[in-house]
Order: structure tokens, then sequence, then C-alpha cells
């Protein structure tokens, strides 16, 4: 089986490099040089590509790219990769999208006799270079059965969701959720700061109350100590609370609150914020 991914960024990599340290025939590309020779130096089965087009006679063709954009240019039109893919070969999109465009994807793959599964993820670069990587799978459950053993190599649980609107959807909802989260736990420091509260003891103390969550435990302290190295970027954060709020209101709901946090998240990206982590949020709530 020969593997092509393409997209080997900080997401990406970790999950091609599982693929190659796992023994399998991977060929990868990316627009930095640096990265591909990251991940061919996984092992001797990765291989680095000249161009996309050469991942044409994959048996498995992965994408990890950082806008829906990015896939369509790759993926999409008469120049684009579905259309030199071999009919029977699977192409595996991890980026995360919106349904419309998955669904896109999905369709153009058909219409190739190429199968396909949207499978965003769930967590860190870090869970992902060790093969902790939640897989959110949409697509047809006979083509999630046979790759199921190639994406329990890159990352885990692997778990099917149904169609691609559900695993593109779930993970934009997961993200739009959190980041409001990071949000609120923003304004709630500055609040605590404003009362005369230690950080240290209002993160403590929060652990016991309604307000205990993954961004108090983990991106609280950051703050606190003023910790903004990218371990998700704030410009990433603005893309997908962009992209869900977007496709809630063409779904007919307002998401009043989660375009409240993606105002503050424009704003951070506005004053130069957006290559660190994304609770630089907390630096334009004052």
């Amino acid at each position: 089986m020969i593997i092509g991914f393409i997209g080997v960024g900080r997401m990406g990599g970790g999950l091609a490099r599982n693929l190659i340290r796992a023994g399998k025939e991977v060929l990868v590309y990316d627009l930095s040089p640096e990265a591909v020779q990251k991940a061919v130096g996984a092992g001797a089965t990765g291989k680095a590509a000249q161009a996309s087009k050469d991942m044409a006679g994959s048996d498995v063709v992965f994408t990890s790219l950082p806008l829906p954009s990015d896939v369509e240019g790759v993926m999409l039109g008469k120049d684009g990769l579905l259309s030199l893919m071999k009919a029977g070969s699977t192409y595996i999109d991890v980026s995360t999208i919106d349904p419309q465009t998955a669904r896109k994807l999905a369709d153009a793959a058909e219409s190739r006799k190429v199968q396909f599964l949207e499978c965003p993820l769930g967590k860190t670069p870090a869970h992902a270079e060790k093969g902790e990587e939640p897989i959110f799978v949409g697509g047809k459950k006979d083509v999630f059965e046979r790759m199921k053993g190639v994406l329990e190599i890159v990352g885990k649980p692997v778990i099917y969701m149904g169609e691609v609107e559900a695993s593109s959807a779930f993970k934009l909802i997961s993200n739009m959720v959190g980041m409001t989260n990071l949000a609120v736990l923003a304004e709630g420091m500055r609040i605590a700061e404003k009362a005369g509260i230690q950080a240290d003891m209002f993160l403590e103390q929060m652990k016991d109350t309604g307000g205990k969550s993954f961004q108090l435990e983990v991106r609280g302290p950051w703050i606190a100590n003023g910790d903004f190295a990218n371990r998700f970027g704030l410009d990433l954060a603005l893309k997908d609370v962009r992209l869900g709020c977007e496709m809630a209101e063409a779904w007919g709901n307002s998401a009043r609150a989660m375009k409240t946090a993606l105002e503050y998240f424009r704003e951070a990206s506005s004053k130069g914020f957006g290559k660190e982590d994304c609770n630089a949020v907390y630096k334009v709530i004052k």
C-alpha cells in the first residue's frame, strides 16, 4: 500500500510520521522543505514528493491543510488531484473544514470512483505525534471499516460519526465551544484581577465550581504565567470559529455567544497576536 500525505506541518507531520514509523510506504508533500525533511526523517519508508500530483498513483491520499480553500485548491477542478487518482483508491481529509466543503469533496470523489472519508482531529500536535489524536470519521460505513486499521495507526480513538457533514460539523462545534469558553475564561480572569484576586488562587478555587473546564485547567495557568507560545494558533482558532458561526447561520442558528467570542479573536488577530497561542485573546480583554 502506497500512502500519499499532503500537508505535513504541525498537525499533519505527526500523523505522517506515525505511518512511516509503522513501516508504511509514505510519499509526503508540503510547501515547507523543512516539514518534508522532518517527516521523511522518521524512517526509511518515507519519501519526498516534488508536487501534490505525484500522489496520483497512491492507494490512499491524506490532506492536512489550513483552510477549506486550500483543500479545494489541491483536490478539486480539472487539474486537481482527485481528477488524477485511480478508481478504487481512497482520499482521507483530516483538515478542519465546513460541512459544505466536505460534501463537495465527497461528491467529487464519488464521481471519480474514489472513496472518501472526512476525518477531523480532536486534540493537539503533541497528541498527533504520539498517535493519541482522536479522529472523528464521516463517510460511508463500509469505507470506514476498510480504512479503520490505517486510521488507528494515525491516532486513537477512531470514532465513526455518520456522514461527512456530521464529522466536519462536530469538529467545528467542538472548537467553537472551546474557544468561546476560552474567551469567557479570559474575561473572568480580568474581572478577578479587578477584584484583587490572585491569578493562582482564582484558577485553583475555580476547579471546585461550575466554572471548571479544560481551558481553565490547561490555558488558565499559561495565561497567568504570561505564556502565549503557540500550541494552537489564534489565527487557526479564528478560522474555526468563523467557519462554525457561518455553518450555524446557514442552518438557522444565531450562535450569538460564539459570535461575541469571534469578535474577540478578530480583534486579537488584527492587533498582531495571530501567530501566538489562542490564549492570546486574553490580551485584548480588559
